[in-house]
């Protein structure tokens, strides 16, 4: 399982896809949560998380990495730190994982029920997040912004921008893509 590369500058991230094999979810998450850590120590880190399927009854787990830039990532693929971790993962796992380089928004697009598909067109994206962005804006203005009044004005920007990010990534975009997914992702209305 090696990283996607990703040519240019800035912030690399890397969602991995594993099908994990019935009974050894508790295992995975373990493990998901040891590699986290893991790659937490290294230069360049920006995050990493596990993302969990909505039903239990899915043994898709997908992980995600984010470093700053390609060498730094680089460099964690190929650590053996890693490396152990990874072949205790394929151990409990069915076949190899997938693995897909992300940059912009498109972390913000994958389906749970089709994790490994290709994002949507970048128009389409940004129409979609355009969406999310400019009700939340518009409503955190008026109601938050105005609490901060006293303050100087970064500190208000400084809140909303905050409460719009967390909103965007943990509840805004999973029901926009889940709403939109025939639009984003007309083959799905093919297969269905």
């Amino acid at each position: 399982m090696s990283s996607t590369k990703r040519s240019g500058a800035g912030s690399v991230t890397v969602l991995i896809t594993r099908r994990v094999q019935s009974g050894r979810e508790d295992d995975f998450e373990a493990l998901a949560a040891a590699l986290i850590e893991a790659a937490s120590r290294f230069p360049g880190h920006l995050g990493g998380y596990v993302l969990r399927p909505e039903g239990d009854a899915s043994p898709l787990r997908q992980t995600l990495f984010a470093f700053d830039d390609q060498p730094h990532l680089d460099a964690w693929t190929a650590s053996e730190e890693r490396a152990a971790l990874v072949a205790k993962l394929g151990e409990i796992s069915e076949g190899e994982g997938a693995v897909h380089s992300l940059s912009g928004l498109e972390g913000w697009f994958a389906l749970p029920e089709a994790p490994t598909r290709k994002p949507p067109p970048r128009p389409k994206m940004a129409l979609v997040t355009w969406m999310g962005i400019f009700p939340l804006v518009f409503l955190l203005s008026k109601t938050v912004s105005p609490l901060f009044a006293g303050f100087p004005s970064v500190v208000g920007i400084l809140v909303v921008t905050f409460l719009v990010t967390v909103a965007m990534t943990w509840v805004v975009m999973p029901f926009l893509v889940r709403l939109m997914a025939p639009w984003l992702y007309p083959d799905l209305r093919k297969k269905g």
